[in-house]
Formats: C-alpha cells, sequence, structure tokens
C-alpha cells in the first residue's frame, strides 16, 4: 500500500516537472538543450580536432540560442496547431532542440500553404 502510494506521487511529479520544463517564453517554449549540445559535442570532437568537446558545446548552445530567436521573432505568424503538433514531436524523445522545432514549422507553414486550407488542421480523414 505504501508503495503504491509513492508510485502515485513520483508519477505525478514526474508529470509536473515535464511540464514546467515546458514552460513558454515569448511565445517559444523552453527547451533544455544540454542532451542535444552534449550529444553533438561528444560525436563531433576527435583527436585531431581543436577545442574539445567543451568549444563545440559552447557553439551548439550559440546556434540553437540564434535559433531560438528567430523562432520568437516567427512565433505569431505559424498557426497554433502547428505549434502544438511541433513542440510535441520536437521535444518527444528527449533530445529537443530549437532548430528542429523551427524546420517542423516551417515545413508545416510550407504544407498549409500548398494544400490551400483542405485538411487545415491536419487531421485524419474517416
Amino acid at each position: 500500500m505504501h508503495f503504491r502510494w509513492i508510485l502515485q506521487r513520483g508519477v505525478s511529479m514526474a508529470f509536473l516537472l515535464s511540464a514546467v520544463s515546458l514552460a513558454w517564453s515569448d511565445g517559444v517554449p523552453v527547451l533544455d538543450l544540454n542532451p542535444i549540445c552534449h550529444g553533438i559535442a561528444q560525436d563531433a570532437s576527435g583527436p585531431g580536432e581543436r577545442g574539445g568537446p567543451d568549444l563545440f558545446f559552447a557553439r551548439c548552445v550559440r546556434s540553437e540560442q540564434a535559433t531560438k530567436r528567430k523562432l520568437v521573432r516567427a512565433s505569431p505568424h505559424y498557426a497554433s496547431a502547428d505549434k502544438q503538433n511541433c513542440v510535441a514531436e520536437t521535444t518527444m524523445g528527449g533530445l529537443a532542440s530549437y532548430t528542429n522545432l523551427y524546420g517542423c514549422l516551417r515545413s508545416a507553414t510550407t504544407a498549409r500553404r500548398m494544400f490551400n486550407k483542405r485538411n487545415g488542421n491536419y487531421q485524419i480523414e474517416r
């Protein structure tokens, strides 16, 4: 019985923390860049390269922050449904990045223009 209570509270806390980690600022979600940038830094730094993983990590974070600034400027122009879908897709695997979010939103906007309101909310037709 005590284990069940702990498990329920733990699951509730996990959902609360995941909601907090996706807090919005300037119409753009706050993403944890550590996992993606650490992965990029580890893969990019070979034994012959200068700077090491710390330099690649810093470059990754700077690049992601620049992309976030683009998203902040462009955010009002994206459809709400596209924002919701792209944020869900971008954060699904735990390696969220503003670059992926930006690409998803641009693709969704292009698709929306191409298909010109047909199936506008991307719902599965029945």
